[in-house]
């Protein structure tokens, strides 16, 4: 197989699993989709040549580090609109900052239809997750990755996947329990 096929591959194979993670992880179908498609062409244009063994926690990486680009985006942007809380248009009307920076994703009727509370209620919980707890519990437990694999991905030590990962787990069955006994 030609490693142009096997990258094709391999993207195919994480592809939808990213998307979700990125858009539990910033809350924005758009932004999640851009931060997929940039990790994509980073890990092909630069990594295209290590072994493929290598490929699922750089891939991760990249994508985890393209999450917190947006997360110091997002908070730049929202410490300069909270300096500037309101401005007089064209027209001489007052219009309110607040009101023009961008926020989760409208919720699509059709989507909403094939999601039923249960798992509107475990993304309520994901998204409450602490940055790096939800990435060490989507990393291990959604993409199944290793804890070697996964402090790779995280830049961090076994340790902390570890303990991430257990308060991540904690949290979720405290928030879930309800749902799921």
């Amino acid at each position: 197989m030609s490693p142009a096929t096997e990258m094709n591959r391999f993207l195919m194979d994480v592809e939808n699993r990213a998307f979700r993670m990125a858009e539990l992880a910033v809350g924005n179908r758009d932004d999640a989709m851009d931060i997929v498609q940039d990790s994509m062409l980073t890990l092909a244009r630069k990594y295209a040549k290590r072994p493929t063994t290598e490929w699922r926690p750089l891939f991760f990486r990249i994508l985890q580090n393209r999450i917190t680009d947006c997360y110091r985006r997002r908070a730049s942007s929202n410490r300069l609109f909270s300096f500037f809380s309101s401005f007089r248009n064209d027209e001489g009307e007052v219009v309110d900052v607040a009101a023009l920076q961008p926020g989760p994703a409208a919720d699509e009727p059709e989507h909403r239809t094939v999601i039923d509370g249960a798992s509107d209620e475990v993304d309520r919980a994901l998204a409450e997750l602490p940055p790096r707890q939800r990435q060490a519990f989507l990393l291990r437990s959604w993409e199944g990755l290793s804890v070697a694999e996964t402090a790779a991905a995280m830049k961090c030590s076994e340790g902390s996947v570890k303990t991430h990962y257990s308060r991540a787990v904690g949290r979720l069955r405290e928030a879930l329990g309800a749902h799921w006994p």
